[in-house]
């Protein structure tokens, strides 16, 4: 196959043994899983995770390695993995529609007839609005602004400059997920204290989960930006983890507003 001129803008994958090793850790996850939980040995668990890590590993390889080809990343095949990773985003906003229903259905009497008439319920105490949540947000959304400049820099082919606002981006995302785990650990409400606890934590900890992956993404994109991988015309990589810190920044100034601002507006209004 080599050999062969190749005549189409499509991009025909070699054959890769990742598909292959991620269902074998994914059997030792379920397995390792079920257990641990019975048994209480996580050994088998742990084994499935790094066999995990190791594919994700290899298959980002490869897939960098073909980006990086000059010849796979044809234009056609570049939209296929726009439109692909705006498919994944849309996947994620069900997700997050998913726990806002949750938490509006257990507040607002006229989705849920039994919602609770006070919120937040009786003895919880909510975080102050305008404190950490609104450092938070402050500091997500100056993120996005330096990741705007970063994107900006690479359409100009000034990789120096890309690779410095990714990096402030990378440093934000990091001081955002600190704050938020300084926020967990002086929370006045534990998981498991109700309906309140359960909501917060499960939409605020699934977004703090979302930023985790996206620093991480952008870290990947930091360390190909200094060493030249994308250019002004092919930057798919860079791309798509901007969409996808942009969707982060979005959905956090929802959970502000909704959780952090309204769901606590009424225990400071009789404060």
């Amino acid at each position: 196959m080599s050999s062969e001129v190749k005549s189409h803008p499509f991009h025909m994958v070699d054959p890769s043994p990742w598909p292959a090793v991620g269902t074998i850790a994914a059997f030792l996850m379920a397995t390792g899983g079920i257990w641990y939980m019975h048994a209480g040995q996580p050994w088998v668990l742990i084994l499935g995770f790094a066999v995990l890590m190791y594919t994700f590993f290899g298959w980002w390889r490869d897939v960098l390695r073909e980006a990086n080809s000059g010849t796979y990343h044809t234009p056609l095949v570049q939209r296929g993995l726009r439109v692909g990773m705006l498919l994944f985003i849309a996947s994620e906003v069900m997700f997050f529609f998913a726990f806002f229903w949750a938490f509006f259905n257990a507040t607002v009497p006229a989705i849920n007839r039994i919602a609770h008439e006070v919120w937040p319920p009786e003895g919880v105490i909510p975080f102050p609005t305008f404190g950490l949540p609104f450092l938070n947000t402050l500091i997500l959304l100056t993120s996005g602004a330096t990741l705007t400049v970063a994107h900006h820099a690479l359409r100009l082919g000034d990789h120096r400059k890309t690779a410095l606002w990714i990096l402030a981006t990378v440093i934000l995302g990091v001081i955002f997920t600190a704050c938020q785990a300084y926020e967990y650990g002086h929370a006045a409400f534990g998981f498991t204290d109700g309906i309140y606890s359960s909501t917060f934590y499960l939409a605020t900890g699934f977004h703090g989960f979302h930023v985790i992956v996206g620093t991480l993404f952008l870290l990947v994109c930091f360390f190909r930006a200094r060493r030249g991988d994308f250019t002004p015309n092919q930057h798919v990589g860079f791309e798509a983890a901007a969409w996808y810190w942009h969707f982060v920044d979005v959905v956090w100034l929802f959970l502000f507003v909704s959780i952090y601002w309204w769901g606590s507006s009424a225990f400071f209004a009789q404060q």
